[in-house]
């Protein structure tokens, strides 16, 4: 039997993002929780985050971040072969969004399939696509983290109403002479599936349509859980790859709380000239998208220089964790 054999590495080629027109700042979100702004602020760090229109949807902005990408590296659309869509807020079983998302960025014949791993989903997405190119099941691949929160999240629920926004990241991942995506550092652990679930399940919903099944979370409980993990798997990503702090040039954690950003930063003892992406303050938690328009953000402002390593960190509910290093596009 034969096997396929790809490029010697992968990395990196190009990074787009979709930011929703609408941005909604802590008194808006405050009203229906009884709150405040400075109370947002103080608990997660957030300002503002942006809500989608009735015409941003998971696929629309997955593929309008995804061609920004595509632009940026220079790949022809025809030359992706398979496309990897992480949402945990795409409220369609059937059929998966990725599909739709190639046919919309001109990759037709993609493979094409949905990661479900929460808000740790584009890191999980991310090593897949680095196995892709590696074993020559694929030149070049699409990945992507698009999401609209704001459906999945109770409004007048003090626990999660304020910390969510909604938009989409994505990069295009190629072969490259020398490794651009180091391993991955993964794993979950189901004991603490409770700690971020929905309110009820869509049988449920069935039987009895009212409340709609919303996200739920243990706050306290999945900071700690945060602040201990992400460090951990922070230094073993790095270990990994092969390379320290000092080598570093920026740290990308999944966006969920400025605390936990801040806290991780200083467990790792993060030298000065390592950029911290804080775009929670702007854009709110967006879940798998966090990641992808975080290093766009830093990219965009120059925070960050192209070809310099970033520490990738994603964690949510499962709960499952991933972490790598990667050169920047």
């Amino acid at each position: 039997m034969r096997s396929s054999r790809g490029a010697n590495g992968a990395r990196i080629l190009g990074v787009g993002a979709f930011r929703p027109a609408r941005v909604v700042g802590n008194d808006e979100v405050a009203a229906g929780i009884d709150s405040s702004d400075e109370w947002i602020r103080r608990r997660s760090g957030i300002a503002t985050r942006r809500f989608a229109d009735a015409g941003d949807t998971v696929v629309s902005m997955g593929a309008a971040a995804a061609l920004k990408a595509l632009a940026q590296s220079g790949v022809d659309p025809a030359r992706v072969g398979v496309v990897l869509l992480a949402s945990m807020s795409h409220l369609e079983q059937a059929p998966p969004a990725a599909p739709r998302v190639a046919q919309l960025i001109g990759a037709h014949g993609a493979a094409a399939m949905d990661v479900g791993a929460a808000c740790a989903g584009f890191c999980h997405a991310l090593a897949l696509a680095d196995s892709l190119v590696r074993s020559g099941a694929a030149d070049h691949v699409v990945v992507l983290g698009t999401e609209r929160m704001s459906d999945i999240v109770d409004p007048h629920d003090r626990g999660t109403a304020f910390l969510f926004g909604d938009g989409a990241g994505a990069v295009v991942v190629g072969p490259a002479e020398e490794p651009g995506i180091g391993p991955v550092v993964w794993g979950s652990d189901g004991a603490r599936h409770a700690l971020i679930a929905h309110s009820r399940s869509w049988l449920h919903t069935r039987e009895s349509p009212d409340p709609w099944p919303t996200l739920r979370m243990a706050g306290p409980e999945v900071f700690r859980w945060a602040r201990e993990t992400v460090p951990l798997i922070g230094r073993q990503a790095l270990s990994a790859a092969g390379v320290g702090v000092d080598d570093l040039s920026a740290f990308i954690p999944h966006q969920a709380n400025l605390r936990i950003v801040e806290a991780a930063a200083k467990a790792l003892d993060l030298p000065p000239h390592v950029a911290v992406a804080r775009d929670i303050v702007e854009a709110g938690n967006t879940s798998a998208a966090s990641i992808p328009l975080a290093m766009d953000a830093l990219l965009t402002r120059g925070d960050a220089p192209s070809g310099g390593l970033a520490l990738l960190a994603g964690f949510g509910a499962g709960v499952v964790h991933a972490a790598q290093v990667v050169a920047l596009p």
